[in-house]
Parts: C-alpha cells; structure tokens; sequence
C-alpha cells in the first residue's frame, strides 16, 4: 500500500471507456520519435547493469533496451497480447489492466533490478498503488523505478492532471507519485525535456519529442 495519495490530482478522462477495449488492437507503432528513443537507450545502457533482472511494466512490441546489453531476464507487462508476443526483449509476458488492479501479483517480493515505465505513467489510475508494488518488488537499497514520458500521447486516455501540466511539471508530479508510494529515495530526473527550449521545439515541429526520464532508488525499508 502506498504511504498516501495525492488528493488534489484530477483523475477524469475524456474516455473513461473500458481500458481493454481501447487497447484490443494492436498499435506495432513507436510512441516516440528516434531521437527520444535513442536517449532512452542510452539511459537504460548507463543505468541498468549486465546480468540484471528487469520487469517492463506497461510494455508493448518494443522495449527499448541497448542490443549490446545482456539481462538476466526481461519480464514484460501489458494490455495487449499481440504487442507483448512481438517484442524480443521479453522471456515472460504477463497481460492485466492495471487501473481494475494495482497490484502486481505476477511480481514476487524485493526480486527485481530494475522496474521500466516507458510511456504509460500518463494513462495510470492510481499511480502511487502501481509504484508502491513496483518498490516491493524491487531489491532494496538497489533496484530502480526509470519512469520515462514525452508529450506525445493518447490525451482520450491520460488522466486530466497530466493532461493540464507541461514537462517540468509532468516530472514533478512523477517524483510526487514515487514520495507518495513511499520505499523510494535519491529521485531525480533526467533528460531535457522540462527544458523551455525544448519544450518549445516540440511545440514548434522543430525539436522532436521532449525526453525525461525520473528516477527513483529502492530503499532500505521492509515491504510485505
């Protein structure tokens, strides 16, 4: 259970529609541009160590990971089987709709490196559930939550307080879910996409997509 929620957020969507059905259909399309892309590849090759056990939470054809890099494992979660069974990263694929539950059973207790949310932190419900069972199945005082965003998205999808704020604050408000979900330290954000300069180039057509990455570090405290 997160330590709390953030109770002023506005949670509404423009499509509060049964999440399964929007995403029936497979969408074998990259959600970002190549040069977000390739920043995030160079991120994950800088964070995430060889022989490391990751779980890709919110995971679709691709994962984005360097092809230079070896890991243990790649456990991959998602809402549409097709996109989950195309992506070669992943050695187990596990489908479950994370705003009907939080929870993530399939994920045993203080297990993986690191826990990958690319492009999806936008679309979570409750976001500080989903990140205090991302901190019990992380290892502690070691495994990491990389939670990585554009400001390309399905708006009919994400909630409004996402909708109403712009990259810097995007990020903030990420760091706030991981304080809220609690078992986190050492947050920080990388990327420069909360830059104005790069946030106006996006809006420009000029700048490509904004890259930001958050990041948080597993404590040391217990979690059941």
């Amino acid at each position: 259970m997160p330590k709390g929620l953030i109770t002023s957020l506005d949670r509404s969507k423009l499509d509060a529609s049964n999440d399964g059905v929007f995403y029936s259909s497979p969408r074998l399309i990259k959600h970002a541009d190549d040069k977000f892309l390739t920043a995030l590849s160079a991120l994950y090759g800088r964070r995430l160590a060889s022989g490391a056990r990751l779980l890709d939470l919110m995971s679709a054809h691709i994962s984005h990971l360097p092809a230079w890099q070896k890991y243990e494992f790649v456990h991959g979660h998602g809402m549409n089987v097709d996109e989950l069974d195309a992506n070669p990263a992943l050695t187990l694929r596990f489908m479950q709709d994370l705003n009907k539950n939080p929870t993530l059973p399939f994920a045993n207790t203080s297990y993986y490196d690191a826990v990958l949310c690319c492009a999806g932190v936008q679309y979570l419900q409750e976001p500080e559930r989903v990140f205090a069972e991302c901190a019990r199945a992380l290892k502690p005082n070691e495994g990491m939550l990389i939670v990585s965003f554009t400001d390309k998205f399905f708006f009919e999808k994400a909630i409004q307080g996402w909708i109403n704020r712009g990259m810097a604050t995007r990020a903030r408000l990420v760091k706030d879910y991981m304080r809220a979900a609690g078992g986190f330290r050492d947050i920080e954000v990388e990327g420069d996409g909360v830059s104005i300069l790069a946030q106006l180039g996006s809006i420009s057509g000029l700048g490509g997509d904004p890259f930001c990455a958050v990041i948080g570090i597993r404590d040391g405290s217990v979690i059941e």
